[in-house]
């Protein structure tokens, strides 16, 4: 038997080369290990889904107007699913702070990985979800019916938030379909659809309002308008900037609220006077509000136009007899006309039997004095006034507007 003896400081160097070859082993292992962790993984239900890619998309909105807007969130990353539809993502650094994500599909020959669908609940493309730092989500969805399927194991309480967020908006979607049966095509039925849409955002809103969590509470606000358009609920919206910019002064998604929901950039709210505004009468004079409500208990300032039809119809059905039966207790109407044709408005007054109450207009059509200060850009539109001019109830219509009056004059 031969021993080969090799010398000790070969030795030690033969041990420090086999030490430093596991080290970088373990160091490439491990450098290999931790690019493949993912903190968002799950499987999508692929079935009849010939008409989508098999990929998951990831989207960071990153402004309070990015949110629940296609083309604007920034991609983050993409995943191929499997053939059981299983994916992950591998190359998603995490976040530092808890923050909200968009996960997307999308169909086949659909160009830009951040388009978003907001037609529909039901088959929308997208699910927005919190990621909170150190958590590992897995979420399980089908490809055809994205949002409505879309499911989290073990959520957080800010996932928990987002997934009834998702089931109250989903139902609310529901109800305002089904009451906009038989009213899409009429002109005279947009105060009902008008309707139908203000009490599916009021109850989005009416989400954000209850729950503690900020994100899905923002995501409820976005959802109520994804177009930004907050006319209409001007004074939820303002409540509830109010309500978050209390919490969370420094997050910049609340900053972005505020300015959004400024009382100097939405029309007047519920509880503030009216400016004393001058307004051209038909017969001629310029009158101030101030001058116009005094000695009245009870005063609907009403913007119509002779060109509306719905309009039209609340003369008719509603003004009329509501002239009639309180004028003589403190009533009063203001109607300001959108016109640029002092024909059409004369007849318009005459043919509706508006002529009972007073009458105004700059006779310069939507772009006039009264719609800027008021801050309007849709008509039909109304304030309730008491004797100083003070907002007490808007846009009401129909049996709404009737309930009112009838209550408030009753206790006056």
């Amino acid at each position: 038997m031969r021993f080969i003896i090799v010398p000790s400081s070969e030795m030690v160097n033969f041990a420090t080369m086999k030490n430093v070859l596991k080290l970088s082993l373990f160091l490439l292992l491990l450098m290999q290990s931790c690019s493949e962790e993912t903190w968002l993984s799950g499987t999508v239900n692929l079935e009849g889904a010939n008409d989508w890619k098999p990929m998951v998309y990831l989207i960071q909105p990153e402004k309070f107007d990015d949110v629940a807007q296609s083309f604007v969130g920034k991609v983050l990353d993409s995943a191929q699913m499997d053939k059981s539809g299983y994916f992950e993502f591998t190359n998603v650094q995490e976040f530092r702070e808890s923050v909200l994500v968009e996960v997307v599909v999308q169909k086949k020959g659909e160009t830009y990985p951040n388009r978003l669908m907001n037609q529909n609940p039901e088959t929308d493309n997208y699910f927005p979800l919190v990621y909170e730092p150190g958590t590992n989500l897995v979420i399980d969805a089908d490809l055809t019916h994205f949002q409505s399927s879309f499911a989290i194991k073990q959520p957080s309480e800010a996932n928990k938030a987002m997934l009834q967020l998702r089931d109250l908006r989903l139902a609310a979607f529901k109800n305002y379909m089904e009451g906009q049966i038989g009213t899409q095509d009429a002109d005279e039925d947009l105060l009902e659809r008008e309707k139908n849409l203000y009490n599916y955002q009021e109850k989005l809103i009416t989400f954000s309002n209850s729950t503690t969590q900020l994100l899905p509470a923002l995501t409820a606000l976005r959802w109520s308008s994804p177009e930004g358009n907050y006319e209409r609920i001007a004074d939820m919206v303002h409540s509830q900037s109010n309500k978050w910019n209390e919490q969370y002064p420094e997050h910049p998604w609340v900053n972005q609220l505020t300015s959004v929901a400024d009382k100097n950039k939405l029309p007047i709210l519920i509880g503030d006077i009216i400016p004393d505004l001058e307004f051209p009468m038909k017969n001629g004079e310029n009158l101030s509000l101030k001058k116009l409500i005094e000695g009245k208990n009870l005063i609907l300032l009403d913007i119509w136009a002779s060109w509306c039809a719905p309009c039209r119809v609340e003369n008719r059905n509603v003004l009329v007899p509501l002239w009639e039966k309180y004028n003589s207790e403190g009533f009063q109407i203001v109607a300001y006309g959108l016109e640029s044709s002092e024909t059409a408005w004369s007849n318009a007054i005459e043919k509706d039997g508006a002529f009972r109450w007073l009458h105004a207009s700059h006779l310069q059509g939507d772009q006039n004095p009264l719609m800027d200060t008021l801050r309007l850009k849709t008509i039909p539109a109304n304030f309730l006034l008491d004797q100083e001019g003070r907002v007490l109830a808007k846009n009401l219509h129909g049996e709404d507007l009737i309930d009112f009056v009838d209550d408030y004059l009753s206790k006056e």
